[in-house]
């Protein structure tokens, strides 16, 4: 009987880390969907929403990225391929535009179809704080939300994720 309870105590104790692992893991987030009319990015796992945020566009949001500088940001599927960290934007994860849909239709209208576009952060700016960056589209092609709600993606979303980005 007075080993009972040394056995029981061993037996919580080796079972309490993966319990605490499993609380503690972020969510596997299998795609990330953007809907530019709505300016929301959800992240989903199994097609459920398990977050979702406000974000800002391109200066010019409606209709898809066409050529290098027309301010539109991409629609389609593409992938999360890299990530940096950023001094001008926090974090930034890229996108891997152009798909091969992009790349044809640059080709036939004989322009360049552009590139670097990335989910980032705000910038730290003393003239105009992150609050004036998040109430209107102000990128020059990319998806840009707030630091906070950038750490958190950054933490949940993994190299190799599908995005789609809708309309």
């Amino acid at each position: 009987m007075r080993w009972l309870l040394p056995l029981l105590c061993l037996f919580l104790s080796l079972d309490a880390p993966a319990a605490s692992a499993t609380a503690i893991s972020p969510p596997a987030v299998d795609k990330v969907l953007v809907v530019k009319s709505e300016r929301r990015l959800h992240l989903q796992r199994s097609g459920e929403t398990i977050r979702s945020y406000r974000i800002s566009l391109g200066k010019q949001p409606k209709g898809a990225k066409e050529r290098e500088g027309d301010l539109k940001t991409p629609e389609g599927f593409y992938w999360i391929d890299w990530r940096k960290p950023s001094e001008k934007y926090q974090l930034s994860l890229h996108i891997s535009y152009p798909n091969a849909r992009d790349l044809a239709r640059a080709k036939a209208a004989d322009v360049p179809p552009g590139g670097m576009i990335m989910i980032h952060g705000t910038p730290l700016d003393d003239e105009y704080p992150e609050w004036f960056f998040h109430t209107l589209d102000w990128t020059e092609g990319c998806i840009a939300m707030k630091n906070d709600d950038m750490r958190e993606v950054w933490s949940l979303v993994r190299d190799g994720t599908l995005i789609e980005i809708r309309p």
